[in-house]
């Protein structure tokens, strides 16, 4: 492929309407394969709670429960924690924002490729950042010992990580990741953990144990899974006096009334749903995996709704990245702002089977007329 591309990328997944209003096109003609949403779209019980609290004005009249009290009690119930150890606010990033101010860390070994606002939010509360890569030949997945002689090597006071690792897809099984928990706690390491798509292997969440530890702070999202991105609503799991402190750092009110009460209706509905969603999930994206192998691309072994996919040396990614928005109105996420991540990626979402299938027949037709 000769490479087209000139513009700069969205630094995130979701980002439709700066994409076609770049390429001339409409938000609508969009295939968004970049953001990593539940195809099953909300719950119904969500719409349902959300329209009557719109057709009762004292949803917007008055403010929002500033304890959250039954937001927290049934995320408490979710993750087998006490309420008074979760911390909810409208995203990820205040979260760690709030969790860095309090904990008043210097050097933060973040292990790479990862998601970028990571080390945007370390910076800004003037962490010392020290980058670990991670190994491709190992398909990214976290090496216990090695990530332990890192924090040493480099005196590091901290590490943030994710399971499932984003952008592969990685996980390392709760045994695991308690083991490095451990670890670090010897060394008076805190270890900050992103578990925005453990809703996937929920068996393998820390979260259950985290309000026993006095140096693990995990992360969890909620919108993701239910199909609610816009609503803003992520947590922290911690012990009590952690997330107290990690209230004081955060603005009263986190999250407003709306995604208060849409939360609480997908957490009340959430067994029926969430046992469906992880099946076909998987069944899914084993089909994806099956598709893209006999397309010579080669996608990393992931736990997660989402593949991180690593195209051929011939294949010009930049350009096919263009040329599926072009010519395919498809839009993938490009992998160009994961630090540490090799140009010839690129990672795309698991969504419903039509556009599953629509996705390798866009595929298939750009790397044929491109090997012409």
């Amino acid at each position: 492929m000769n490479a087209t591309y000139k513009v700069l990328l969205p630094a995130h997944g979701g980002q439709l309407r700066q994409i076609a209003a770049r390429y001339g096109l409409s938000a609508e003609q969009l295939l968004d394969f970049s953001a990593n949403i539940n195809p099953m779209g909300p719950p119904p019980s969500v719409l349902m709670a959300l329209h009557r609290a719109l057709a009762d004005h004292a949803s917007l009249v008055t403010y929002p429960d500033i304890e959250l009290t039954e937001l927290r009690w049934l995320l408490a119930n979710k993750t087998q924690a006490a309420p008074e150890n979760i911390c909810v606010a409208n995203g990820f990033v205040p979260l760690l924002d709030a969790a860095l101010r309090s904990l008043t860390l210097k050097r933060c070994l973040l292990p790479i490729p990862c998601f970028n606002e990571y080390r945007r939010t370390l910076e800004n509360a003037n962490v010392n950042v020290v980058p670990h890569l991670l190994l491709q030949t190992n398909s990214f997945r976290y090496q216990t010992d090695s990530i332990v002689q890192a924090l040493l090597d480099h005196s590091c006071d901290a590490i943030l990580l994710a399971n499932p690792q984003n952008p592969s897809g990685a996980l390392l099984e709760a045994e695991a990741m308690h083991q490095l928990v451990e670890m670090a706690a010897q060394h008076n390491i805190t270890v900050l953990l992103d578990e925005a798509f453990i809703d996937y292997s929920p068996a393998q969440s820390l979260t259950q144990t985290s309000g026993e530890r006095s140096n693990l702070v995990v992360f969890r999202s909620v919108t993701k899974f239910f199909a609610i991105p816009g609503l803003r609503v992520a947590y922290a799991v911690s012990n009590a006096l952690m997330a107290e402190s990690l209230r004081h750092f955060l603005a009263p009110w986190p999250v407003s009334a709306l995604a208060s009460i849409g939360v609480c209706a997908a957490l009340r509905d959430d067994d029926v749903y969430s046992d469906e969603s992880r099946t076909i999930n998987h069944r899914r994206r084993a089909w994806l995996e099956a598709e893209l192998a006999r397309l010579n691309i080669f996608t990393y072994p992931s736990s997660a709704n989402f593949l991180l996919l690593r195209f051929p040396a011939e294949v010009d990614v930049r350009s096919l990245w263009e040329r599926m928005i072009v010519e395919e109105q498809i839009v993938l996420r490009s992998c160009e702002n994961f630090e540490g991540l090799a140009p010839e990626h690129l990672r795309i979402a698991v969504r419903s089977e039509p556009d599953n299938t629509r996705l390798i027949d866009g595929l298939k037709r750009i790397l044929t007329r491109s090997s012409r």
